[in-house]
């Protein structure tokens, strides 16, 4: 087995079809499967899976335990060379397997691997090439302040252009290509992390290792993030700041002072409450509290 594409999805239905037709229309001279991994997602996406592509994907009902505990789900059944992370709300080019498995054939340097993403306003997703979050870059990203940094250092742009392809830091989880041997030594996604920050995560384990993350620009993937809202959710919010918070304390916080983690700690949580006030003072109908 070549490849394997894992798909972990959380209630949608109607995105998830479109993702997985892309995915079994794409031209490939290798052998790979599909393995969903439904969080029990109560639009009944997993029987929608069923029904639809039974003989085409492999599909594994799990509990819902977040984004990486659920990636892990499918990780120990799957038999291929490579593993591709794919989100449930993604449409991939047809040439998506055939480049991105040639390539990892080519470089055995790479250890993960990530393509062009598109947002569904055709506009780049910045995050599919990334800085690794420091107390400076990370500072002046909350403030709305990177554009002050010199080029190449800003958290969410990256050190080269979104059609330039190279060594980057980190790479989106709505597309992580790996190597079996990357698994085998630095392991699965960090359960840790419920969602957000897991991607970061990983792809400062794997660089740690030894092996290059990679930005891969020939390939091109839409990437339809979610549906428009004025805020985000409050659960979203405190997972997204409880990651940043997970992510500093396991890789940064013993190569600095006490009182320097404490300010670092005491700004994510401060602009945490920041921001659920702040949401307390707009109506959106698509957000619940």
């Amino acid at each position: 087995m070549d490849l394997s594409v894992i798909i972990l999805s959380y209630n949608n239905s109607d995105m998830l079809r479109k993702t997985l037709q892309s995915v079994l229309r794409s031209v490939t001279g290798y052998k790979f499967e599909v393995i969903v991994v439904d969080n029990d997602s109560p639009d009944r996406s997993a029987d929608m899976v069923e029904a639809e592509f039974g003989r085409d994907v492999r599909l594994i009902r799990n509990k819902n335990n977040g984004f990486s505990a659920g990636n892990n789900v499918g990780l120990k059944q799957a038999r291929g060379r490579y593993i591709l992370f794919l989100n449930p709300d993604t449409e991939v080019d047809t040439n998506v397997f055939q480049e991105c498995v040639a390539l990892m054939d080519e470089r055995k340097d790479i250890g993960m691997l990530g393509c062009k993403l598109i947002k569904g306003d055709g506009k780049p997703d910045h995050a599919a090439k990334r800085r690794f979050p420091n107390p400076w870059n990370s500072f002046l990203y909350f403030l709305h302040l990177s554009r002050f940094l010199p080029k190449g250092q800003s958290y969410d742009t990256g050190n080269f252009s979104a059609d330039e392809e190279g060594e980057t830091d980190s790479l989106s989880g709505a597309f992580m290509m790996t190597r079996r041997e990357v698994v085998d030594k630095v392991g699965g996604w960090d359960e840790d992390f419920f969602m957000y920050g897991e991607d970061i995560e990983y792809c400062y384990r794997v660089k740690s290792a030894g092996w290059k993350v990679y930005y891969y620009p020939k390939v091109v993937t839409i990437h339809y993030k979610g549906q428009s809202s004025k805020r985000v959710s409050n659960f979203s919010l405190y997972h997204f700041h409880k990651a940043m918070w997970i992510f500093y304390k396991k890789h940064y916080a013993k190569n600095y002072p006490f009182f320097m983690n404490w300010l670092v700690y005491l700004g994510i949580w401060a602009r945490y409450w920041m921001l659920r006030a702040r949401n307390s003072m707009i109506k959106d109908p698509y957000v619940s509290k």
